[in-house]
């Protein structure tokens, strides 16, 4: 029997006030990350589990029930895509929602 593998696509805006809050860190010492764009601080917040309680009411399982694992964050010009799936699988260009995969494509039809 064969089983489907879910793979799922988030785009996170980085020029909304959603987008614009302040994320704590983990480590609370780390003075560092004040200096953070507010993009770089959202993407730091995703990869420490917060996307989870973020959007609680988009995140996809997997076929078993099980939580997807986060992959890959890729940082657009005003955007944060990201990628979920149960074990790392590209992303097939033309059915992405990350815009500049196909961005280039519009002038053409």
């Amino acid at each position: 029997m064969k089983t489907d593998t879910i793979q799922q696509e988030i785009l996170l805006v980085t020029t909304s006030t959603f987008s614009k809050q302040q994320w704590c860190s983990k480590d609370s010492a780390d003075s560092s990350r004040r200096n953070c764009s507010p993009a770089e601080q959202l993407e730091e917040a995703c990869w420490n589990g917060l996307l989870d309680l973020l959007l609680p009411e988009i995140m996809e399982k997997s076929s078993s029930g099980k939580e997807l694992y986060l992959w890959h964050i890729r940082q657009g010009t005003s955007c944060l895509q990201i990628e979920l799936s149960e074990f790392p699988k590209q992303v097939e260009r033309p059915f992405s929602i990350y815009p500049n995969f196909f961005l280039h494509t519009i002038s053409y039809n």
